[in-house]
């Protein structure tokens, strides 16, 4: 296991296993942008794994944690020192969460959004054939956070590079800043994040430095979910106790031909198809 970028980190939380091999057991993968979008975005994967032995999640995070607000203790940090924390807080999340491995590429932000940059796109294929996962969480494409776009772009391409048969069964696109709760009801993939609801809020709560930062991540997560759990069905009593929301994203995978921004497109159409019908009901 080699990560090309100085910055770059390696942690495997079970002592003494080898990087690669807690690599190639990995059976649920999610790449992020950032530190900590990964316990919010992909904790379906995250619990379908904890405490078993036959299934293994892990993680990657592809930005270096700068720019991120500070204030309290972390108010006088500099960036260099920042991201160190962030680093060691994505660390700790891992060996909550026990993780198979957690990787972080190390790039800034700016690398990661620039389309001409090759090298987050290869390290990315280098970890998917490597892991060959069976589910793959990824940020959704109609996120309204540019890096975490950009990071789609280069998971797409990494994934579309793989041979047909090292591609992942189910690829999905999940929520961080926009919520997937308009998406038509058949193109809504319900992810159940009720179990170990201590762990969950463990696995957010965390990143001390962000949340003390001003941004209540902690308390937004959890909120959302169960929203989505008791919203979710407005003629039944609620079935789960917490959901989030996802967005199918394993057409544009096994077809790499297929265009996001119209499979997107497609999405948003189907919505607004569906605002209009009800409405004429009425007006």
């Amino acid at each position: 296991m080699h990560l090309p970028h100085p910055d770059a980190d390696i942690y495997v939380p079970e002592p003494g296993l080898d990087p690669d091999a807690a690599l190639a057991r990995t059976t649920h993968l999610c790449v992020g942008a950032h530190q900590d979008d990964i316990e919010i975005m992909a904790y379906h994967g995250i619990a379908e794994c904890f405490g078993r032995r036959d299934k293994w999640f892990s993680g990657v995070v592809v930005t270096n944690g700068a720019n991120s607000p500070r204030s309290g203790i972390y108010a006088n940090y500099s960036d260099a020192e920042m991201q160190a924390v962030r680093v060691r807080e994505q660390r700790k999340a891992a060996c909550i969460g026990e993780y198979s491995i957690q990787l972080q590429l190390g790039y800034p932000a700016g690398s990661a959004k620039d389309p001409r940059q090759t090298a987050v796109t290869a390290d990315l294929t280098a970890i998917f054939a490597a892991a060959s996962a069976e589910v793959v969480y990824l940020h959704q494409p109609a996120d309204k956070h540019d890096t975490h776009v950009a990071v789609l772009a280069h998971s797409l391409a990494a994934l579309r590079a793989l041979p047909p048969a090292q591609r992942p069964r189910r690829v999905l696109g999940c929520e961080v800043w926009r919520d997937l709760d308009w998406l038509g009801e058949a193109d809504k993939q319900l992810l159940d994040v009720s179990a170990y609801p201590s762990v969950a809020a463990a696995l957010v709560g965390v990143f001390d430095s962000q949340i003390s930062g001003g941004k209540r991540y902690d308390l937004a997560t959890a909120g959302r979910r169960l929203a989505h759990a008791t919203y979710h069905a407005a003629h039944a009593t609620d079935t789960h106790q917490g959901i989030t929301w996802a967005m199918d994203l394993t057409p544009l995978v096994q077809n790499p031909a297929l265009s996001v921004r119209d499979y997107t497109r497609a999405q948003v159409e189907r919505f607004r198809q569906d605002v209009e019908d009800r409405l004429a009901k009425f007006f």
